[in-house]
């Protein structure tokens, strides 16, 4: 008995292009979300220098010498360098995420379990459950 070779469906060259497109502009969405909402760089502190010296602002020659070479002195760069972030983490908002992700995760791997028995359904011709429809 001869057997046929699986072709997997093929997709055309416009939705490649769209599917591309699509995705990189979710990318560039999601990484610009929070600008847009404004959720960046709103709890910062700054520590002020009154007399700032590069060692006064915690840098040593090296640092001070890569600073000048970007053509900062120590007035210019003294808010660069005393100004932090205040990274709080929200419960919250973690345990969203990490609900999302699995949730996607999940999703992935019930499709792909799907996908993957159709395909040795069609290959052999068997519902894809009984170890490959050979009986």
């Amino acid at each position: 008995m001869a057997r046929n070779v699986y072709r997997p469906p093929e997709q055309g060259r416009a939705g490649q292009v769209f599917d591309s497109v699509f995705l990189l502009l979710l990318v560039y969405l999601v990484l610009f979300m929070p600008l847009i909402f404004g959720l960046t760089g709103q709890a910062t502190t700054t520590r002020v220098v009154e007399n700032p010296t590069w060692e006064a602002l915690g840098q040593n020659e090296v640092a001070a010498g890569q600073w000048e070479k970007l053509g900062f002195t120590p007035e210019s760069a003294s808010e660069l360098i005393t100004t932090r972030f205040d990274y709080v983490i929200n419960p919250l908002s973690l345990l969203l995420t990490a609900v999302v992700i699995l949730g996607y995760f999940l999703f992935v791997i019930r499709m792909s379990d799907k996908e993957y028995r159709d395909v040795i359904a069609e290959r052999f011709d068997g519902d894809g459950r009984d170890g490959g429809g050979r009986r």
